[in-house]
């Protein structure tokens, strides 16, 4: 498939996939989630990618939300059709397999930041802003904000994010927890890079089986997440990866993961 909205490149097992409307900031509209969509699914399909990177067209905008001229086309079962399209995107990206780092590198906000908190995890740059501004157009988060926010940051800040409709700029964003690093923005996709680099020297069974038992461990009570755990524990072991793992250790040289399950 051929991209308008997205840019979509692979390099050395990491996928990048750049929105690509810098003259509107970014904003999502029903073509870009589509392309969004397949690229995903061509990244499930690829068994060489090892991690996905999200990033902004520009030094302006990671996504600055979706695209508000069409809004005022919607009924309500046009507006339900469409938070169900996001909503479905956003579970495709969180349940993607692979590690999935957010580059926010200027404005997240609305659709973008819920974009950006289904990722696994955030850098941004100094200049990024966060925020779920759809208070002040008289709506509500609809691609996932208010479930997603706090179960990161907690309930109160979630709250009187939403309420309010501020904008946090990244030291703040960092301070509470939404995004792990903040960078000069010059040097952004360097430690983003280099983030991904290491996670691909890491065994693929191993970082798979880490993603879906975290994942699957935040919505369950702790008994029953210990159990995903342990299962997920089981199947590393029955991998070749461990043996490699355990066997550079103690010879004392780097790993070569291969990735895979024994017979």
């Amino acid at each position: 498939m051929s991209y308008e909205n997205i840019i979509f490149q692979i390099e050395e097992g990491i996928a990048t996939i750049t929105f690509n409307r810098p003259e509107v900031l970014n904003a999502l509209n029903e073509e870009s989630l589509k392309e969004l969509s397949h690229a995903l699914d061509e990244i499930s399909a690829d068994e060489d990618i090892r991690v996905l990177i999200l990033t902004g067209a520009g030094e302006k905008s990671f996504v600055a939300g979706a695209d508000i001229s069409m809004f005022p086309t919607f009924n309500v079962l046009k507006a339900k059709l469409f938070s169900e399209m996001g909503h479905n995107l956003m579970n495709k990206l969180q349940e993607l397999p692979i590690p999935v780092i957010a580059a926010v590198n200027g404005f997240a906000l609305g659709g973008g930041c819920e974009v950006a908190i289904a990722c696994d995890f955030i850098y941004a740059s100094e200049n990024a802003m966060f925020g779920l501004p759809e208070i002040t157009l008289g709506i509500i988060p609809g691609y996932g904000g208010t479930q997603r926010l706090p179960r990161l940051v907690g309930m109160n800040m979630a709250k009187e994010m939403i309420f309010t409709g501020k904008m946090i700029p990244a030291t703040e964003a960092h301070f509470i927890g939404l995004a792990n690093k903040v960078c000069p923005q010059e040097q952004l996709m360097d430690e983003v890079i280099k983030t991904a680099k290491g996670i691909v020297s890491k065994g693929k069974v191993s970082l798979r089986a880490a993603k879906q038992a975290i994942n699957n461990g935040m919505n369950v009570d702790l008994d029953t997440g210990l159990r995903i755990e342990t299962d997920a524990f089981a199947l590393c072991l029955a991998s070749p990866d461990a043996i490699e793992g355990t066997s550079a250790f103690l010879e004392k040289r780097d790993a070569n993961f291969k990735g895979g399950l024994k017979d």
